[in-house]
């Protein structure tokens, strides 16, 4: 016996199995290096690897297993600390290289792919387990909705509070987010007369404030030319504001089912109804206001309008994805059914626009017969939801999508008779070993913690592992749901201080900011096309 080995065997039994059980646990591929071994798992599958991990815990067997050679060289190895700090510095370049060339051999295939991940066959076979392009893009678009949190002016002490804090020619790069490869197009701003002081954020600065009446509602967006060729098609990207914290706001809106033909849509079908707040804010307009003199419908349908006939007419191919989360969900659903009703998803050559709808834990919109309608036009929706999120049970608790169909028949002529459109991926929050337990709601219905979930979610039964490396950290951006010992800050983040600069007589004042956008001058005339303009707009 050597002298390593007998040191080795005298050692006490946990301290004799820890090196080798930890390294082969921890990280097989260091493991391997020190063994002499191949790393490239087709040599693995050619040549079966001796047990280096037996039933019993004795240490023994796993030294014997090993030849002499490579038993040598792991223990000189452990020995030289600058080696082993070499290898784990050259192996974590091999992963993050694996890594990388993973996710471009996954963005690769979108051209190919795009419309089955666009809903094309209901995400059939996508879902369990959970297909690595769809779970990139359910992210990509729930980014696209976050933005508008992030860039959302909530400081009632602004004088552009419910405001965006950006330039829209500059949204994107403001928030960091430059690599997108989209261009902002229009900003949407709504008002309300239905009184909603826990969505509706209004400035204490009266009159000096940017808006007495409207609030910034969301942004429609367009893919660049560098990104359409990436994306396979032309991606007009339409992303709703939400709520953040606060969930008031249903009891606000949530009142009674209306006909979507009586307030405007038109549909031909009287039994077609939704929640009327969600079609009043949607619909509301100030003729007294800058910024809501249009309706929030009409900026959007002349905004789609106008994309759609321009990038069709150059022969591309044409996509429109709606999202949002909370609030911002049942505004992307409105919207993406009425951009159907009056026939906007249809390109010059007559050939039809995939309109698809990414939702993030939204509540029900309508009732059964705008399910109906709203699938029969085509359009396809995936809502994400946490399982323990009450948002998605409401409204509708009692007669909904999952009761009995002939108590569903029954239930329809009802005012509190919902149901949910589209197809559900249902995440579950106690499944991520980064998040605490709590009871606060708002943080089970957090937008970032949705993209958390979908990050490390390969299908029911499958462990929760990180695909992307996505940062845990953003899960703590505006709510208190990570783990103490990840010591990252609760509602962390915010604009440096508070928006205040020092001026140059050294007293602290608000920043400026460029005058805030309102809409194209053209809005009107793409009115009169869609047959939607009337005096009230001069």
């Amino acid at each position: 016996m050597t002298d390593h080995a007998r040191l080795y065997k005298e050692r006490p039994a946990h301290a004799r199995r820890s090196p080798y059980l930890l390294m082969a646990i921890a990280c097989p591929k260091l493991l391997l290096r020190f063994l002499g071994l191949p790393r490239s798992l087709p040599s693995l599958d050619r040549q079966p690897l001796p047990c280096l991990l037996p039933a019993r815990s004795s240490p023994i067997p796993v030294l014997r297993a090993v030849p002499r050679t490579a038993k040598a060289r792991t223990l000189s190895a452990v020995k030289d600390d600058q080696s082993l700090s070499s290898i784990i510095t050259e192996l974590e370049q091999e992963q993050e290289e694996d890594e990388t060339a993973a996710g471009e051999d996954v963005t690769r295939r979108l051209p190919e792919r795009w419309r089955e991940i666009h809903g094309r066959d209901d995400w059939a076979g996508l879902l369990d387990p959970m297909d690595p392009l769809l779970r990139s893009e359910l992210i990509r678009y729930g980014e696209f909705a976050q933005a508008c949190y992030d860039s959302f002016d909530y400081d009632p002490f602004s004088r552009c509070c419910g405001s965006c804090k950006y330039n829209r020619r500059r949204f994107f790069s403001s928030l960091g987010m430059e690599g997108t490869g989209y261009e902002v197009t229009r900003y949407l701003y709504a008002t309300s007369n239905i009184n909603l002081p826990n969505f509706f954020t209004k400035s204490r600065a009266g009159a000096k404030i940017w808006s007495q009446r409207a609030n910034w509602m969301g942004y429609v967006a367009v893919s660049d030319d560098e990104t359409t060729a990436r994306l396979g098609r032309r991606d007009i990207v339409v992303a709703w504001r939400g709520t953040v914290t606060r969930l008031e706001w249903i009891a606000d809106l949530m009142d009674f089912l209306r006909p979507v033909s009586s307030v405007g849509i038109p549909c031909p079908d009287p039994s077609v109804k939704v929640e009327s707040g969600f079609a009043e804010l949607y619909t509301d307009k100030d003729p007294t206001c800058r910024f809501c003199k249009y309706s929030a419908r009409e900026q959007l349908l002349t905004e789609v309008r106008k994309l759609v006939e321009l990038h069709s007419k150059a022969g591309e191919e044409v996509s429109i994805s709606v999202t949002g989360h909370s609030l911002g969900s049942a505004l992307a659903m409105l919207s993406a059914y009425d951009i159907a009703e009056m026939g906007l998803n249809v390109g010059e050559g007559g050939d039809r626009v995939a309109t698809t709808v990414f939702s993030f834990s939204g509540p029900r919109v309508g009732n059964g017969h705008f399910k109906e309608r709203f699938e029969g036009l085509g359009i396809k929706a995936i809502r994400v939801v946490n399982v323990h999120d009450t948002v998605p049970k409401v409204p509708g608790i009692l007669f909904n999508e999952r009761v009995p169909a002939f108590l569903r028949r029954l239930a329809e002529a009802l005012p509190w008779s919902y149901s949910h459109v589209g197809v559900e991926l249902p995440l579950d929050h106690r499944r991520s070993p980064f998040l605490k337990e709590t009871v606060d709601p708002s943080c089970f219905h957090n937008l970032e913690a949705h993209l958390h979930l979908l990050d490390g979610f390969h299908g029911k039964g499958h462990r929760f592992v990180l695909a992307s490396g996505r940062d845990p950290a953003l899960v703590n951006k505006a709510c208190d749901f990570l783990k103490e010992h990840h010591m990252v800050p609760p509602f962390w983040r915010q604009d440096e201080n508070k928006g205040m600069t020092r001026a140059h007589d050294g007293r602290w004042v608000q920043s400026d900011r460029q005058e805030v956008d309102d809409h194209p001058e053209d809005t009107h005339h793409h009115l009169r096309r869609l047959g939607l303009a009337n005096d009230d707009h001069h």
